[in-house]
């Protein structure tokens, strides 16, 4: 783990993982993980993709080993968006593959649009032009009283195949989730609800690949149409079946996906 200090004082952590010949010089991706979540997250991910390409991983502000800022402190969208790109002037990364899950793929997304030239393809999975006319504003206040966890347990399959994974794994998944302060989730939460950039869709000009879960019912599901439609060139694909989590719940597939769509639209990576 490294960590460097954003410009307005948070300590933000990150990984970097790189395990291709030392001859090359390979692409930067860059992994943005979801709300309640950190960069731990991609675990399964790492050992398949670090041999071809550089893996990249932070914790977002208010995750994982990222500083939780405090409620003086901006939380927008635009916040956000600079702490990815400070980390990679920090490192020297002039542009990435970005690849987002739910909110670390609204992240991904506003940097397509708003900061192009850092972006060099976009790889989204479960992940929505934002969370407007969502339900969490409903549910915090019932969050707030039960915890986070229990609340989690209650609604854990429409997040997981929890019949799919080893029990171990979903008590993992809790135990991590539960680490989020609940002053800066709500805040985040709040903050991604008021956000719809469905309208400058279109403005995506990377290559693009979304993955569409087909058993979630969080968010507004009729979003994916309205990407397919408005993302110029866009690679859609179902994963029928699967709840929200798609990156936790069948990572193979998901670096097998991601693989193949940067040999398609780009160079094949270094074997």
């Amino acid at each position: 783990m490294n960590n460097f200090t954003t410009s307005d004082n948070i300590k933000i952590a990150y990984y970097i993982d790189d395990a291709t010949k030392p001859w090359i010089k390979p692409d930067t991706i860059l992994l943005l993980h979801p709300a309640m979540g950190s960069a731990r997250r991609y675990f399964a991910w790492i050992s398949k993709l670090s041999v071809h390409y550089r893996v990249l991983r932070m914790d977002m502000r208010g995750h994982g080993a990222s500083d939780v800022p405090s409620p003086d402190k901006e939380l927008s969208m635009a916040r956000l968006m600079r702490d990815v790109i400070e980390l990679l002037d920090q490192i020297g990364c002039k542009s990435v593959h970005a690849v987002g899950t739910s909110a670390g793929g609204y992240i991904a997304q506003n940097l397509a649009l708003n900061h192009p030239e850092y972006i060099k393809s976009l790889m989204l999975f479960s992940s929505t032009p934002g969370l407007r006319n969502s339900k969490w504003p409903q549910w915090l206040p019932y969050v707030a009283k039960i915890g986070l966890r229990k609340w989690l347990s209650e609604n854990l399959e429409g997040r997981l195949p929890v019949k799919q994974l080893d029990p171990l794994h979903i008590e993992w998944f809790l135990d991590e989730a539960d680490k989020l302060d609940l002053g800066f989730g709500g805040r985040l939460v709040t903050l991604m609800s008021s956000l719809d950039w469905s309208d400058r869709l279109h403005e995506i000009s990377c290559p693009t690949f979304i993955a569409r879960p087909g058993a979630a019912g969080i968010g507004n599901e009729c979003d994916y149409d309205v990407m397919q439609e408005r993302i110029p060139g866009v690679q859609m694909v179902d994963y029928h079946g699967l709840p929200h989590h798609l990156t936790d719940a069948v990572p193979d597939r998901c670096v097998s996906d991601v693989l193949a769509f940067l040999r398609w639209r780009f160079e094949a990576p270094d074997a």
